[in-house]
């Protein structure tokens, strides 16, 4: 477990009176919803990132927009810092908390506000579960794409926040894709609303500034998100490999042939092993990697797709390849993929969970560095991979309770996110950079553009208060990591080192 303190490059917010600051909060929200005791705090110290703990000094939990704007207008007031919070399932430490800060929790505001057929929108609440909205929407025929691994638990504002995505979004895209607009309170309190109910909304694209943001820009406190209809017919492929660059090159001819599934997911003979020892998928054990493909849409259409991609697959390598031709099977063969992360916890007593993109040609290249740098750094690596848009998800495999064997592991999920920059990658694909990935951005990007990000932080919230430390490193820290993008170490933009 690593405790984060306060690095001296970063802006420390003067001392606040704390009594003062309680009875403020107390006028706002009832006492059971202003938590300060340690052993209620403990529960928000880390999210899904559970290497890094921080023990919240103030947990709030509001029930409406109203309390959560007063609350923001209370901490620009005193100059303290705020972390809003979804479901805590997020993997780069988004929602850490801070030492010297209020955690923003949003759980309550966990209502459908309305669906809406004719339209095919939903509008929501943040705190609303990823998997409730197409729960919502299926009696009208209706779901909402995105579906991220956690969609039982994480919650549309953390979506928002990361621009999560899901084993669906090769068809169907990311969260981006999918959301309309955003109501959002700003630093100081304001209301404001981003995008609109149409295919565009007036003035300049804010909406798509705001989703992926991490909340440093503003808190979502509504969603409306865009509804599909329910397809008509849907085949589930699995196809198994002998070995795993076969299955990368396999993901290239796929999507080369004009092909387009639904999903298209990979995963090797480790993953495959603890998947079927934890929920028993029907996976081929002796496989070195198999993918699941998806097709939906009007039946001629998918019937047709899945013979092409059966017809492909042996020559890719393949020297298996099964339709899951009933719900149940292809349920079945979903849950598998969907169990990887609680299924490595199975056969290893820590990992720790990568998140990279890299182009689809590079699949098969990437897949032997993985293996080199896992021989390397002498720790095994589980793969599994959005592979139709090369997200990859490396789980390795260390204990922590062995000296040195998190900072190896640290070392060596570095080392991935460099080779997918080198390339044409980047560093994300949808668990977004929070504290997890902060030295990998001054890698990804320049001083130039670094600056630009500030800029634009500052637009929305001047003092830098809303979830401070996280996404966007300071020049200073980069040039300490050595990051030669950083114009050979030499700050060129010094007042960005309060930030």
């Amino acid at each position: 477990m690593i405790t984060i303190h306060p690095h001296p490059s970063e802006k420390i917010h003067h001392q606040v009176d704390r009594k003062r600051l309680l009875g403020a909060f107390k006028r706002v929200l009832p006492p059971a919803s202003i938590l300060t005791e340690a052993e209620a705090l403990r529960p928000y110290e880390c999210d899904g990132l559970s290497v890094y703990h921080c023990l919240p000094w103030l947990v709030l939990l509001p029930e409406t927009v109203a309390q959560i704007q007063q609350i923001l207008r209370i901490c620009h007031g005193h100059g303290v810092p705020v972390v809003a919070r979804g479901g805590g399932t997020g993997l780069a430490g988004g929602a850490l908390p801070l030492a010297n800060g209020v955690l923003l929790a949003l759980s309550k505001l966990n209502k459908i506000l309305a669906v809406d057929p004719d339209n095919r929108l939903a509008r929501v609440q943040p705190g609303v579960r990823n998997s409730a909205v197409s729960e919502a929407a299926r009696p009208h025929g209706l779901f909402y794409a995105p579906d991220p691994s956690s969609q039982i638990a994480c919650t549309l504002g953390g979506n928002v926040a990361e621009n999560s995505g899901g084993v669906h979004c090769l068809k169907y895209g990311l969260t981006t894709h999918n959301v309309v607009e955003v109501k959002i309170v700003t630093m100081d309190g304001e209301l404001v609303t981003l995008g609109g109910g149409g295919l565009d909304g007036p003035g300049l694209d804010l909406l798509a500034v705001m989703i992926g943001s991490e909340g440093l820009l503003g808190i979502a406190v509504e969603i409306t998100v865009r509804l599909l209809p329910l397809p008509a017919e849907t085949q589930v492929l699995l196809a198994a490999f002998d070995a795993v660059d076969k299955a990368g090159q396999a993901v290239a001819r796929i999507i080369a042939a004009g092909l387009l599934p639904a999903g298209l997911e990979m995963m090797d003979h480790a993953i495959i092993q603890a998947v079927e020892a934890f929920i028993g998928a029907g996976y081929p054990v002796e496989a070195e990697a198999i993918l699941i493909a998806e097709f939906d849409g009007i039946r001629e259409q998918v019937e047709e797709d899945l013979a092409r991609a059966a017809a492909l697959l042996p020559a890719c390598g393949a020297y298996r390849v099964t339709i899951a031709d009933t719900p149940e099977s292809r349920q079945k063969a979903w849950a598998g993929r969907k169990a990887a992360f609680p299924a490595a916890g199975r056969i290893s007593p820590d990992y720790y969970c990568m998140d990279g993109t890299i182009p689809r040609r590079f699949l098969a290249e990437t897949l032997k560095k993985i293996a080199a740098l896992s021989a390397q750094y002498g720790l095994a690596v589980a793969n599994v991979f959005h592979a139709g848009d090369g997200n990859l998800h490396p789980l390795i495999l260390y204990d922590a309770g062995r000296p040195g064997e998190l900072d190896r592991a640290e070392r060596l999920g570095g080392a991935i996110l460099a080779h997918c920059i080198a390339v044409g990658g980047t560093i994300t694909g949808e668990h977004g950079v929070g504290i997890e990935k902060m030295q990998q951005m001054c890698l990804q990007f320049g001083a130039g553009e670094l600056s630009q990000f500030h800029a634009l932080k500052r637009a929305f919230d001047p003092l830098g208060l809303l979830n401070p430390g996280k996404a966007i490193p300071s020049l200073h820290r980069c040039a300490e990591w050595g990051a030669m993008h950083v114009h050979r170490g030499q700050l060129r933009f010094p007042d960005l080192e309060r930030f």
